[in-house]
């Protein structure tokens, strides 16, 4: 039996066992598997860490009689990517790393790999020679290389910025006015870098704004706004009428707020939206954009800072067939994403879902997305209607502003739907109290409303230089922690800054309220109870309020006390 066994194993697996690295049955059971899961032998090994990257790729080098390199003494800049296309690096997960003469080195993991080194020969008409690297090292230089290969936003050029890929959100029209003053070389190039500088900062806003003796132009990083540019004040008209001629805005009307949309193509695979509004003021027209990264819907629920068991919470209603779920908090604090991500657990070819938004603020491909245009009579309310009449199991409500609307989305909710929506109150009991006040009878409200989250982002603390906060006990226990957490090995850090940072901070996490409807929670609605005794009830039920959901940040070490303050009271 065990001749058999050996006999059915060649190259790799078979060098393994002989080794005494594997043994004959999990080598059988790894290619198997392997097989099964449309992965690579070696991948499989690496994933489930039977044998490590470095082994296989020595093993790999004995048994082949192929040189081993070592890709993470190689600087990126220096590797021969570009001699080949894109598609074939990541085809074939192999990577041109130099070339000699006629001699072209490629970079693989596995030795048998031999279609990559014939299609680099046909592409480059070089002579290609394998050398083995580490896999879990290719991994991250083809990331590295595609990324380098896209054209990125660090190395433009003064031309480049002025050839930036933009296109307007709206459909174009003959009537577009392009004045010259919209055009001015100077103002391209400066429009187009504040976009550019604004998500290399990681900016959530920009906003242009006229001011008597002054023009100035800020940047929301992380919640909060930082001045970036001062530029001559006799620049406000021009840099206002270039920001409304990308995003399709009337620039001869000055007198009425407007709405537009940007893309801004940063790469092939790569394009940011900005949500544009146009407001007159006293000494000119302010213009504010919002910056839309639809990669922040798909960072995936783990990435959001719930606590174990808020997540499980949500989770458990996504996978309900119908009922409500809330999310509530003020503008900025990352409603639209916590439902999206939730969108797109839920976004798969057997499901329908619609949402109606005021914008549309990330597109999501599976999911049919419309934009509310109250002007035309199209509201929230109309929109639910004909959702409901196109046979939909999942809708989402950008929010709920009156009883119409919200009597719809609790009847779709009742009737076989599952319904997402936001509100703005301050916590999750206000949000029960607050549709009871809209006129949603105490009843309907008790028999759709499954899960509510209310939530705030909180700067995070930079890893790199937060340092320890030495605060007295009767300071803590004033602030809302207890006799438990000051008995526990606490450490309170607090905001330094540096190179790597903005004072300190670097980067948002979510601090949430994540509350389910009990029974109990039931009978109080139904009994008219208001949103203390909803909130003395949540509370004996062991749901952490918001201020009890950042003191937990602040023992994880992620956010400063200060911070907690700023965005929850005690």
């Amino acid at each position: 039996m065990s001749g058999t066994t050996q006999t059915a194993l060649s190259g790799l697996p078979r060098k393994l066992v002989q080794d005494q690295i594997l043994s004959q049955e999990d080598a059988l059971e790894a290619i198997n598997k392997a097989n099964e899961e449309k992965i690579t032998l070696n991948q499989y090994l690496i994933k489930n860490k039977l044998v490590s990257a470095t082994v296989i790729a020595m093993t790999s080098a004995e048994e082949f009689g192929i040189p081993v390199f070592d890709l993470g003494a190689m600087d990126i800049e220096h590797a021969a990517f570009t001699l080949v296309e894109e598609k074939l690096i990541s085809k074939h997960h192999a990577v041109p790393l130099f070339k000699r003469g006629n001699r072209l080195f490629v970079g693989i993991s596995n030795p048998t790999n031999m279609q990559a080194l014939d299609e680099f020969k046909f592409n480059t008409g070089l002579t290609t020679e394998p050398v083995l690297v580490q896999e879990d090292l290719l991994d991250e230089f083809i990331e590295k290389a595609i990324n380098a290969m896209d054209t990125g936003m660090d190395d433009m050029l003064d031309d480049d910025l002025e050839n930036l890929d933009i296109e307007s959100g709206e459909e174009e029209d003959d009537t577009t006015p392009t004045q010259s003053e919209a055009n001015d070389a100077p103002v391209v190039k400066f429009v187009n870098k504040i976009l550019l500088d604004a998500i290399n900062k990681g900016a959530s806003d920009i906003h242009f704004e006229p001011y008597e003796k002054r023009y100035r132009v800020r940047f929301r990083i992380d919640g909060i706004l930082h001045e970036i540019a001062s530029p001559p004040i006799n620049l406000a008209g021009k840099l206002t009428a270039r920001v409304k001629v990308m995003s399709r805005m009337d620039i001869a009307e000055k007198r009425v707020p407007q709405d537009g949309r940007i893309k801004l193509h940063l790469s092939k695979k790569r394009a940011i939206d900005f949500r544009v509004n146009s407001c007159p003021t006293l000494f000119g027209e302010k213009v504010v954009l919002r910056i839309l990264d639809p990669s922040s819907a798909k960072l995936g629920i783990d990435a959001l800072g719930y606590e174990p068991e808020q997540k499980e919470l949500y989770l458990k209603a996504l996978g309900n067939p119908y009922g409500m779920i809330l999310v509530t908090g003020p503008t900025g604090s990352g409603k639209t994403v916590s439902l999206y991500t939730g969108l797109n657990i839920l976004n798969k070819p057997e499901t329908n879902i619609s949402t109606a938004e005021d914008p549309v603020e990330i597109n999501l491909e599976g999911i049919n997305q419309v934009n509310v245009n109250p002007k035309v009579g199209f509201t929230f309310a109309e929109a639910l209607r004909a959702f409901l009449r196109q046979d939909p199991d999942i809708v989402m409500v950008g929010e709920i502003r009156d009883l119409e609307t919200a009597e719809i989305a609790i009847k779709a909710a009742q009737t076989g739907h599952l319904v997402l929506s936001t509100l703005h109150t301050n916590d999750a009991p206000q949000t029960l109290t607050r549709l009871m006040n809209m006129g949603v009878p105490a009843f309907n409200i008790a028999t759709s409303v499954s899960l509510i989250i209310a939530q705030r982002l909180g700067r995070r603390l930079c890893n790199n230089c937060k340092t320890i906060d030495d605060l007295p006990k009767e300071v803590l226990l004033a602030e809302g922690f207890t006799e438990e957490d000051l008995a526990e090995d606490l450490k309170i850090y607090k905001a330094v800054g540096c190179d790597q940072c903005t004072n300190g901070y670097k980067g948002r996490v979510g601090i949430y309220q994540v509350m389910t409807i009990s029974e109990e929670m039931t009978r109080l609605i139904m009994s008219g109870a208001n949103s203390i005794d909803l909130a003395d009830q949540a509370a004996s039920e062991g749901i952490d309020d918001l201020r009890r959901s950042a003191i937990k940040k602040i023992k994880q070490g992620l956010i400063s006390l200060e911070e907690a303050n700023r965005v929850t009271k005690d």
